[in-house]
């Protein structure tokens, strides 16, 4: 470098670096707020469906009745999975269930009739597919390395409700798939956080869409990122006792340690995410005869408090791993359940980025 040539500023992490506006969501870490398309989260977590999310986030805005039955039947008609995609779950099926979905994710565009049209309209129409498939390679895999039989999607359920049919082969408590839903409309977009970054980037380089979107489950499944999401109940099973949550706490912070479920890179006050699986979490845990898990996550919530004037707040991962266990979800099926929530967050930002595309 020619010395008189002004040093470069390096950004690590590309922290507090800009690359695009957006219209996706809002985002206000000092005050606690998360908006989609415009639309307050907890409105959409208290009022909407995650079909009406899908819609919202790629189209733009909420469904009237006559688009919502045509989202619905459009994922529906895509649960679906053929022949070459089941036997390469087989193959997989004693491997972690993130390297399952990103091979199919893959694979995927093998028996797609278009899938190097980057048309705004086609990354729709994939992207449904893909929101809508998803569920069953995650359950089918869970099934067969199980040793047990998949179990076909069932058309006369919803979404979320669907996704716990194909893993259970029960048709789920109505109280419980809402949860689900629920907890998929709180982690359905979020920015340009790395997995959404790694779908842009791909998609910078007019990547089919396909490729883009296996480059953001690759990222998605580091610890840094959406692997951080596992943890919450393993403090829950370690603390016992909702009479050990102070000592636990106290201990984990005086060595420097870091309490899961609290703590987020970008809200400094509560995670406006967090509170809505709180109580769903507590009936769960009525519900199921086991009310300890409840209370132990609340003492250690009330005994993280002072931290809050740090920034240390709790996080939607707290509420929404205590659901999962409660459900019998197995923890490493937290980081898919992730992916198949965040599938709309990433086909928005991958039309944004189309949108007056310069390669990052």
């Amino acid at each position: 470098m020619n010395e008189r040539e002004p040093k470069p500023e390096i950004k690590k992490g590309l922290k507090n670096v800009y690359i695009d506006k957006t219209k996706s969501s809002f985002i206000d870490g000092k005050q606690g707020k998360l908006i989609y398309r415009g639309y307050n989260i907890h409105d959409l977590a208290s009022k909407s469906t995650f079909e009406e999310i899908v819609y919202l986030l790629i189209n733009g805005d909420l469904p009237d009745k006559e688009e919502l039955n045509k989202i619905d039947l459009e994922l529906k008609s895509n649960r679906q999975i053929n022949k070459e995609i089941l036997s390469v779950i087989q193959s997989m099926k004693n491997s972690h269930p993130m390297d399952v979905l990103r091979t199919c994710m893959s694979l995927l565009s093998a028996s797609d009739s278009n899938p190097d049209d980057i048309s705004i309209e086609n990354a729709k129409r994939i992207g449904f597919r893909i929101t809508a498939i998803l569920p069953t390679i995650v359950a089918t895999h869970h099934r067969l390395r199980n040793g047990q039989q998949p179990i076909q999607p069932n058309d006369q359920l919803t979404h979320a409700e669907n996704f716990l049919y194909m893993l259970s082969g029960e048709i789920p408590d109505p109280r419980d798939a809402k949860l689900i839903d629920k907890d998929l409309i709180l982690h359905a977009e979020h920015g340009v956080n790395a997995s959404s970054f790694a779908a842009r980037v791909a998609a910078s380089t007019r990547a089919d869409f396909y490729s883009s979107m296996t480059a953001a489950i690759s990222t998605l499944k580091g610890p840094l990122h959406g692997g951080a999401a596992e943890g919450v109940m393993k403090i829950t099973l370690e603390i016992g006792n909702e009479e050990n949550a102070s000592d636990y706490v106290a201990k984990v912070r005086q060595s420097g340690g870091r309490v899961m479920g609290f703590g987020h890179a970008v809200y400094k006050v509560e995670d406006p995410r967090a509170r809505h699986l709180r109580e769903g979490s507590k009936r769960l845990a009525e519900k199921l005869g086991q009310p300890q898990w409840f209370q132990i996550l609340s003492k250690v919530e009330d005994h993280m408090q002072p931290y809050a004037e740090r920034g240390i707040c709790v996080n939607v991962d707290f509420w929404s791993e205590s659901v999962y266990y409660l459900l019998g979800i197995p923890e490493d099926l937290f980081i898919p359940i992730f992916a198949l929530a965040r599938v709309p967050g990433y086909v928005v930002q991958v039309l944004e980025q189309q949108d007056g595309n310069m390669l990052i």
